[in-house]
This record gives C-alpha cells, sequence and structure tokens, in this order.
C-alpha cells in the first residue's frame, strides 16, 4: 500500500508492549501498516514457581501466540529479566535494531517507572535517539538519514513528573482483540500478575472463564480515555471524543524528531 508506516515498539518484557499498545498495534495491523514488538528481556524472572529458560521458552511462545492475533512481528530478545542496565553494549542492540527495522515511529516506557527494566528499556532507546544517524557508531549496520519520531507508552506515576499525553487513540472497536493478545500472556494474566497482587485465589480455572475475568482490565483503558479526553476531543470532535470509552495515549519524546501537526496526522492514521 503506498505510505506503509513502519512502527516500532519496544518494551522491557513480553506482555508489556501489548498492555499498552495492542490496540493501536491492532488497528495499524488492519491498515496494513507494519508492526514489530520487541521485548528488550526474555521475561525469565517474572514468575513465582518456574524460571529460568522454561519460563523464557513459556512467555516466548505466549508473545509469538499474541503476535498472531495482532497480525504483527514480535521479537523477545536473550536478556535477562530483572537484570537490565544501560550499558553501552545493549544501547548499540538499540542502535542496531532501529537501524534494521527503519521505523517511522518509536514507542517506549517513560524513563519514570516503578520497574528498573522498564526505566533502563526507556533510557536506552532515547539514547539510541540520534546516534542512529551516526555512521562512525556501530558501522557494521548503516546509518538512518532520519531520528524516527519517539512516543512514551501512557503510566500513572506522577514523579518527577506525570505522563501528559500528546496522542489518544480510541481502540473501543478492538478493546476485545486486545484482550485476547492479552489473553495468550497466561503466565502474566492468570499467574504471576495476580499473585504478585494478592489476587491469586481470584483467578478462575478454564480458559473461558479466565478470558471473561480479564475484563477487569478494561478500566484501566478507561482510565486512559479519562486521562486523555481532551486529546480524544481534539481528534474526533466533542461528540465522539466524549463517547470514547477506552483509549492508548502517548506522549512525545523530545529526543526524536520533532513531528509536526502534519507528521502525527500520518504516524496516527486513526
Amino acid at each position: 500500500m503506498p505510505d506503509t508506516l513502519r512502527i516500532l515498539v519496544f518494551g522491557a518484557h513480553p506482555d508489556d508492549c501489548d498492555i499498552k499498545a495492542g490496540g493501536i498495534a491492532i488497528k495499524y495491523a488492519a491498515l496494513e501498516h507494519n508492526v514489530r514488538f520487541i521485548s528488550f528481556t526474555n521475561g525469565d524472572a517474572g514468575h513465582h514457581e518456574i524460571g529460568g529458560i522454561q519460563l523464557a521458552q513459556r512467555r516466548r511462545a505466549e508473545a509469538e501466540t499474541a503476535s498472531a492475533v495482532a497480525g504483527i512481528e514480535y521479537h523477545v530478545l536473550d536478556n535477562h529479566d530483572g537484570e537490565l542496565e544501560p550499558t553501552l553494549d545493549n544501547r548499540k542492540k538499540i542502535i542496531r535494531a532501529i537501524r534494521s527495522y527503519t521505523p517511522d515511529l518509536i514507542l517506549t516506557h517513560r524513563p519514570n517507572d516503578y520497574h528498573p527494566d522498564h526505566r533502563y528499556t526507556s533510557i536506552l532507546v532515547v539514547d539510541s535517539a540520534y546516534m542512529v544517524t551516526v555512521p562512525n557508531i556501530c558501522t557494521d549496520t548503516p546509518a538512518l538519514s532520519y531520528n524516527p519520531v519517539i512516543a512514551y507508552l501512557s503510566d500513572t506515576f506522577t514523579r518527577p513528573y506525570p505522563f501528559a499525553p500528546s496522542v489518544a487513540i480510541d481502540i473501543d472497536d478492538v478493546v476485545e482483540k486486545k484482550l485476547d493478545m492479552l489473553h495468550c500472556h497466561v503466565s502474566q494474566m492468570y499467574e504471576w500478575l495476580p499473585y504478585n497482587a494478592g489476587e491469586i485465589d481470584q483467578v478462575p480455572e478454564g480458559s473461558a472463564d479466565r478470558r471473561k475475568w480479564l475484563e477487569h482490565r478494561l478500566e484501566r483503558f478507561r482510565a486512559v480515555a479519562n486521562g486523555a479526553r481532551d486529546q480524544l476531543v481534539e481528534r474526533y470532535g466533542e461528540e465522539k471524543g466524549r463517547r470514547v470509552q477506552y483509549a492508548e495515549a502517548f506522549e512525545l519524546c523530545e529526543y526524536g524528531e520533532r513531528a509536526t501537526p502534519v507528521q502525527l496526522a500520518r504516524l496516527f492514521p486513526f
């Protein structure tokens, strides 16, 4: 198709991208744009009963299943969960990943977050901005002629400053499919995360009952919409913008290319 977009989403763990950008990924794919999710760690620590290679293999398989639901690519890098550091070697991995994909838009975590892997993924991505255009860095991969637009995924943390949405996208039409993506991450949605939250006793046994139970996450997507209501009204108009129930929102990062309104309309064609 003409003007096909290339969207690159960096998460720290398998399922991070799905939670924060699964809806928009589904919408891009439906318009035949290219989307690649990259988990910078293999998730081998994110469980209370299993770990190591067994968990890493399980989470990779879950990511692959989720990618098939959305119609996107999903890459899981083999770095240990909980041990990610913002090293020069890891920055070079990000530079090469960006250059090889030639993205129009990069999405990733904000640098202030409860999880060190999230923070360091963010730092690594923004430290790679501009550097992707420098030919004498990572000389084994051709430098880009441009600095991609970068935007942060939403969160609820307030220090040192709260998330400030620049763009909000209505996901009402794809929210069930987004839940289907999350449903693929069994080890997280129905085991580790409920256990860690002290709610493991609330998780049903059967797959269908679990998928129904997963709808409690809709409140989080509703909170994103309510927090970005002004941006939804700006994009969709007063009537529709007020009706949107569920949304995903993104904050432009000043280290990427400074996107103009025309560029933003192209990058978020919804």
